[in-house]
């Protein structure tokens, strides 16, 4: 099996958790402890997940923790609708960082499904 590192979900997943980091800077001052930190941590999950199972022992145990990382991309999904409606993300960042989360998504669900 090729390194985790190689795969394309690992490497976008990487991608958009710093783009999250650099998104949630602006975000106002009160959220530093609420949205600005569950949001990065769900952001980071996604490719730490990734990484973790598949250090795991047997690709049943990878596939946990694949599904693992689809359920902190679907969080991030969520938590740009919500920054969007509380108008801390603009309409053109929202629609520039959600269907990319979809594209995780589904590309976990790929893979999930080659470890069965």
């Amino acid at each position: 099996m090729r390194k985790v590192e190689d795969l394309d979900v690992f490497k976008l997943s990487h991608t958009l958790a710093l783009e999250i980091f650099e998104l949630t800077k602006n975000f106002p001052e009160e959220e530093k402890f609420g949205l600005i930190s569950q949001m990065r941590r769900a952001a980071y999950s996604v490719p730490m997940n990734l990484m973790e199972g598949a250090h795991r022992l047997s690709s049943k145990e990878y596939r946990q923790f694949v599904g693992i990382a689809k359920g902190s991309a679907g969080e991030v999904k969520y938590q740009l609708l919500l920054t969007r409606d509380l108008k801390y993300i603009s309409e053109g960042q929202y629609s520039n960082l959600n269907p990319k989360y979809e594209r995780v998504s589904q590309m976990l669900t790929r893979l999930a499904k080659s470890l069965e």
